[in-house]
């Protein structure tokens, strides 16, 4: 008699849950976008090729989250165009015993990016968003720099997407 009763409350506890699912929960003023464009970004700071690695991780970024479907110009709701404005590499730990030396770096990478609609309105007019990570210097700065980028440009594409999708 117990497991019957049991067997009874679990399914129809259950069956309140079949029916619901999680979906993407959009700002306001993204509830019309569906598809969105990304096009290359432009850079504009003195870092070569930067644009490629940034606009490939938001992309990844979008696609994971899932919130928007990639398109092209034509096709897409809404095109966001981003611009690199800067790549700062900052000292953050000195050498022991030689304060002129840098052992550890910040690295800082910032962009400003608007999402217009497809008739041209800006959707979002002026938007920002920044990544850092923080690398040790070997023999070479500029190549640990370099290899430091990918996690930078990681946590940029992650803060732009969830205000993308999520609106904060």
């Amino acid at each position: 008699m117990k497991a019957t009763f049991a067997a009874g409350l679990a399914c129809l506890s259950l069956t309140g849950c079949l029916g619901y699912h999680i979906g993407p929960v959009k700002p306001y003023y993204m509830r019309e976008v569906q598809t969105m464009a990304v096009p290359t970004f432009k850079n504009k700071t003195l870092l070569p090729r930067v644009e490629v690695l940034v606009t490939d991780t938001v992309i990844k970024q979008l696609q994971q989250d899932g919130t928007y479907k990639i398109a092209s110009n034509d096709d897409a709701d809404a095109v966001l165009k981003a611009e690199i404005i800067r790549v700062d590499r900052l000292p953050a730990r000195s050498v022991r015993g030689n304060v002129l030396a840098t052992r550890e770096f910040n690295l800082r990478m910032e962009i400003r990016y608007t999402v217009a609609a497809r008739d041209g309105s800006a959707i979002i007019p002026n938007g920002h968003a920044a990544g850092t990570t923080s690398f040790f210097v070997s023999a070479d700065p500029t190549t640990d720099e370099r290899q430091a980028l990918p996690l930078a440009t990681e946590e940029l594409a992650n803060q732009l997407v969830t205000q993308l999708s999520e609106g904060w």
